[in-house]
């Protein structure tokens, strides 16, 4: 990560750069999907427009179901999308389902 400035756009996380990312970030959302997922490509563009918007204070992260088996099992994602909240290492919060932006982003102010 260049000059640890936070991206303004999602970057990809992996079962090997999972643990780096999220110590090195205070605050991490990393939205768990598939390839195959309507409602994941339903929800990217609003998680591309909120990482923009909150560039500099949230980090987000894409994790790729499918290819990141160990991490998906370590949180339990069951259902995709799913939005992890990681503060501090630690999952604060998650939402499941293509939800609406402003839901997601009440779910963010909470943990600013």
């Amino acid at each position: 990560m260049q000059g640890q400035k936070d991206p303004a756009a999602p970057i990809t996380v992996t079962d090997a750069t999972f643990n780096q990312a999220v110590q090195q970030h205070p605050l991490m959302v990393i939205d768990c999907w598939a390839s195959w997922c309507s409602p994941c490509r339903i929800i990217a563009p609003v998680i591309d427009e909120i990482a923009k918007d909150y560039a500099g204070k949230v980090v987000f992260g894409k994790l790729n179901v499918d290819e990141n088996p160990q991490i998906s099992e370590q949180f339990g994602i069951f259902s995709i999308p799913t939005l992890l909240i990681i503060k501090n290492g630690n999952e604060v919060d998650r939402i499941v389902g293509a939800v609406p932006k402003q839901l997601i982003e009440s779910k963010l102010q909470k943990h600013l």
